[in-house]
């Protein structure tokens, strides 16, 4: 009984086909497509584990201060800065001199790294 006043009305747009004259024109739906090949899997983007504060050329090691996550051995690091870009995995990290098998939020450590690395580089966990 009360249907006819909420039913849904097409929609109408005024088309001027010449001047002085409105003609008016219903509008379809989209329709959606259908996807024609499965997706591929997203893929896993790096994560920022922390920065670089010093540089020690003699022994290439580098001070990373950890600003979010942990990092452990066995990891797989990005160093990415304004001239710095490569991948190595953590084998060998201490603090104070001490080796240690996990750094948290907020420890700055030590990291043997095989390329030299510079102040404010970016750490990514890959």
């Amino acid at each position: 009984m009360f249907f006819g006043l909420f039913a849904k009305k097409p929609k109408v747009v005024k088309v001027k086909s010449r001047p002085g004259k409105v003609k008016a024109k219903k509008v379809k739906k989209a329709t959606r497509l259908k996807a024609t090949r499965p997706l591929r899997p997203a893929k896993k983007m790096p994560q920022i584990v922390g920065r670089v504060t010093h540089y020690f050329p003699h022994v290439k090691s580098g001070v990373v201060l950890v600003t979010k996550g942990r990092i452990t051995l066995g990891d797989s690091l990005q160093f990415k800065g304004y001239t710095t870009d490569f991948k190595q995995k953590v084998n060998s990290m201490q603090i104070n001199n001490v080796p240690i098998k996990e750094a948290k939020t907020g420890q700055e450590i030590g990291l043997l790294v095989k390329s030299r690395v510079r102040h404010n580089d970016v750490v990514y966990k890959v």
